[in-house]
């Protein structure tokens, strides 16, 4: 039984986890340590004055609008996205755009555990959009920006009305940092540090309009609400949640990373010079698959390609004509044979998606171990065929 040759060059940093994804290039946990409030409160000036510095800084590289606002909350983009949901729709109909399993999750919550009365899923299959013409200017849109597990973003935001009636819930976990956002379509916008940014996990960020500060301080849900989903009281927001006095204990670690990945972004060049980082990524892999003939990218509208979470699946004749259970097992020991030979890490599709491969290209990625690694991808899958 004749193997393919081992390629001569590994890439230098073998990580390529959809999240947490890779740090930034020079990262030290020493680096995050001098800057660190350990062992403090996170209610002392110093360590309330980096939360607060943090907020700032993702404000300013996002382009955020002056009037909107943006706070650290529990539990990651879930929990950013869930505290949402649960305090803010109901007052109006509403339609949830499904093509991946993190959107398929929101639509469940909307209409089984909120029980949303007027609630539309609008879904399509992975790797391609739902047909967005087809929302409602009244209604309450949800949506997840770029599909983390299945490698389809949405293109641009042109199909959200100028005039909508309704607001605009998006989770951008997988797209801030490394995609356009264009505000002025955006009503609440959430993500996690452990995505683009490379950070820690366990909190999320979230973005309010003035519009979503009105929903918030003029509807009352149906549903009680556990304190940590709670934005407002006496029908005010809670100003402090989006200045530095977080709902919850933070930790400050996670605080000191996400603030060091923020200042790594500002020296390379900002959010120009981060997106460029993903784009390049993206485009490094997807020349390889152009090239080669066993694998395809996921999502085939180029347009709608996610230049993070890079989906690819397996298209040669003889994996392609196993049933979903022998295709994973396939994959699963592509991956095996890579993880043993610290070439790629953490390369398997997300369980719930069709079979195939997820590589992140965010901007924390270096385009040379994405060019070093698709020669590894070629060898595992021609080991891995041959030993069937």
């Amino acid at each position: 039984m004749s193997f393919a040759i081992q390629p001569q060059v590994k890439p230098a940093r073998p990580e390529f986890s959809s999240g947490p994804c890779p740090k930034r290039p020079g990262w030290s946990a020493a680096s995050v340590a001098e800057r660190a409030f350990l062992g403090r409160s996170h209610r002392a000036a110093g360590a309330k004055a980096q939360i607060k510095s943090v907020i700032d800084k993702t404000a300013e590289l996002l382009g955020v609008p002056s009037d909107y606002k943006v706070g650290i909350v529990p539990a990651s983009d879930t929990g950013a996205y869930e505290m949402a949901m649960w305090s803010m729709l109901g007052a109006r109909p509403v339609d949830m755009l499904v093509w991946e399993s993190f959107g398929k999750g929101w639509a469940t919550d909307a209409t089984k555990q909120l029980g949303l009365d007027d609630c539309r899923v609008i879904e399509a299959d992975y790797g391609t959009l739902p047909d967005l013409s087809t929302v409602r200017m009244d209604a309450d849109i949800c949506f997840t920006q770029n599909g983390t597990t299945s490698g389809a973003r949405i293109p641009n935001f042109d199909w959200i009305a100028d005039d909508r009636q309704g607001l605009t819930f998006v989770d951008a976990t997988s797209a801030v940092f490394a995609q356009d956002v264009d505000w002025a379509k955006v009503d609440v916008l959430t993500f996690s540090w452990q995505k683009v940014l490379g950070g820690e996990g366990a909190h999320g960020v979230l973005f309010l309009s003035p519009r979503a500060v009105e929903r918030l301080e003029s509807y009352t849900p149906p549903r009680p609400l556990p304190k940590i989903f709670r934005m407002t009281k006496g029908g005010k927001l809670i100003d402090g949640i989006f200045t530095g006095a977080t709902i919850n204990t933070p930790s400050m670690w996670a605080v000191a990373d996400a603030e060091d990945a923020l200042d790594w972004i500002t020296e390379i060049g900002g959010l120009t010079a981060s997106k460029a980082r993903a784009d390049d990524n993206a485009a490094a892999i997807q020349t390889w698959v152009d090239a080669t003939d066993w694998v395809e990218n996921l999502v085939p509208n180029a347009a709608e390609r996610s230049n993070t979470s890079v989906c690819l699946k397996i298209v040669d004749a003889d994996i392609a004509a196993l049933d979903d259970a022998g295709q994973k097992a396939f994959v699963k020991k592509m991956v095996k044979m890579l993880e043993a030979e610290n070439a790629a890490l953490d390369i398997n599709g997300y369980r719930d998606a069709p079979a195939g491969l997820r590589i992140w290209c965010g901007a924390t990625v270096d385009t040379a171990d994405v060019t070093a690694l698709t020669p590894w991808l070629d060898w595992a899958f021609a080991t891995a065929k041959a030993d069937m």
